[in-house]
């Protein structure tokens, strides 16, 4: 075709316009809240399935978890009984920073009505529970000076302040207990585990602010591998000096979440944060080939290999989530979405 030609060039015509092939009947629009219908907050948080990008993995967590929540007490076919039995086991992890956030109210609601069977959480995860019933976190800010915060005795967790005088308080309400433990340990004979300590400490702050009062009273299991990796491990180890011979067993621990996921009919994970948490009940549920139900809520990235960044389909190829499963991630902030995912699911589910 010579240069003056007025026609497009056809090859620019297919490159450009190329056709499409049809899109499945079942495919859901893109469309979001029209504010024009006045103030809803259930359509709002509704509308998140069909807004794209992380917006529809958060409606895709909320049809999730409802998933996991009507499961959880339904009598399946073979079943003879009223329906009182669990038939979806709910594991529930998180890290130390979400406790020491307002998120530590979310966790305790979930926990005070019985909402999740089976707790696995970092150290600070239970310890900054047991110190915000002793003394408050205050809101800081990101760009404090650390070299003056020092000094001044303030802690600081992103924006959050936690004075050093909690830690002081801590320590002077926890020594005793595990005096009592070594007590009971060398007189009865009992084999202390981390879950059993923790059952222990929330029965003992006996305070209804507390996530774990509330897993004591209503005897849902709280699992934590690495107890001694925050200020619990700093009590353990100055006790270990003050009155030596308190021995934590983790072997124990390890068969009880193991066979909380083995024995389940099936399974959901709600996991806020990475690290241990997320592994340590990916983990129990390879003991089962799966999950079946998985929410992953956190920012990691999957570019360096890091657990906290791998997506659902990695823990497939492992075993951990069954490759027929129902499964999120999503890329977030959960003290941004947590709240309303709750709010749209177990606060729904129990208001009727």
């Amino acid at each position: 075709m010579s240069k003056e030609s007025n026609q497009t060039p056809q090859s620019v015509l297919e490159a450009v316009l190329k056709k499409s092939e049809p899109i499945h009947p079942d495919a859901k629009k893109v469309i979001g809240y029209d504010f024009n219908q006045g103030l809803d907050y259930h359509k709002l948080f509704q509308s998140y399935a069909t807004t794209g990008y992380q917006a529809t993995n958060i409606g895709k967590a909320i049809e999730i978890i409802n998933q996991m929540i009507e499961w959880k007490y339904t009598p399946s076919p073979e079943d003879n009984d009223d329906g009182g039995e669990i038939k979806c086991k709910i594991f529930l992890g998180y890290t130390s920073n979400l406790v020491s956030s307002g998120l530590r109210e979310i966790i305790r609601y979930l926990v005070q009505h019985n909402m999740v069977d089976c707790i696995v959480a970092s150290a600070g995860g239970v310890e900054e529970d047991f110190i915000k019933c002793l003394g408050d976190t205050f809101i800081g800010d990101f760009a404090l000076d650390g070299q003056e915060l020092r000094k001044k005795g303030l802690n600081r967790i992103g924006n959050l302040l936690v004075p050093n005088d909690n830690y002081c308080k801590f320590e002077d309400w926890i020594l005793p207990i595990l005096d009592n433990l070594l007590k009971e340990q060398k007189e009865q004979g009992i084999n202390w585990t981390p879950s059993k300590i923790i059952s222990r400490l929330g029965k003992e702050i006996n305070h209804e602010d507390s996530i774990y009062y509330w897993a004591y009273k209503n005897n849902i299991p709280v699992y934590c591998p690495a107890i001694t990796d925050g200020s619990l491990g700093d009590m353990i180890y100055f006790h270990s000096y003050k009155n030596p011979g308190l021995i934590v067993d983790l072997v124990e621990d390890i068969r009880s979440i193991n066979d909380q996921a083995v024995f389940a009919k099936k399974t959901g994970m709600i996991i806020l944060g990475g690290g241990v948490v997320k592994h340590h009940i990916c983990n129990a549920n390879l003991m089962r080939n799966g999950a079946d139900y998985a929410v992953y809520i956190n920012t990691g990235q999957e570019f360096d290999g890091s657990d906290a960044g791998a997506r659902p389909d990695e823990a497939v190829s492992w075993g951990k989530i069954r490759g027929d499963a129902q499964s999120v991630k999503i890329f977030a902030d959960a003290s941004i979405v947590f709240p309303f995912i709750v709010a749209e699911t177990f606060v729904k589910s129990k208001l009727g």
